[in-house]
């Protein structure tokens, strides 16, 4: 049998997903961490971005996560985060919209809203759009 790690991603309504993986890849804050079993114990902030799950199987799955914590065991990995989804269940028109708004109050200074806020906002929905199109590229294949 080959060697697993227990993978739980949970969002602040819901449990996402819960299973055994060969690596799970997170966005970490400083760039991209690759976990297997037997990873050294590890906490960490995430960035926006996408959560790639490969199952024992060789399959892989895609999430959604607007950042959060990652807690490293040597037998589970755990990801939290206040929003999270299957990179399936994105909502493109919402994050096109999303993007375009932040977009717009990122050139228009006199907007209402903080250029940090907008900055984080472009963040979440350009990294919805990339978790959707990387799902959309491996259901072609």
């Amino acid at each position: 049998m080959a060697s697993t790690i227990h993978c739980d991603i949970v969002s602040a309504e819901a449990e996402i997903y819960s299973g055994e993986a060969s690596m799970v890849i997170v966005p970490g804050e400083q760039g991209d961490l690759g976990v297997t079993p037997k990873h050294a114990p590890l906490l960490t902030r995430l960035r926006a971005g996408e959560v790639r799950v490969q199952t024992p199987e060789g399959e892989e799955e895609h999430f959604y996560v607007s950042g959060g914590l990652l807690e490293i065991q040597p037998h589970v990995v755990t990801v939290l985060s206040d929003t999270a989804s299957r990179a399936s269940d994105v909502d493109e028109a919402a994050a096109l919209e999303a993007k375009a708004a932040a977009e717009r109050a990122l050139a228009d200074k006199t907007a209402g809203m903080e250029v940090a806020q907008a900055q984080a906002q472009l963040a979440q929905a350009m990294a919805q759009l990339a978790a959707l199109e990387r799902f959309r590229k491996k259901m072609k294949h």
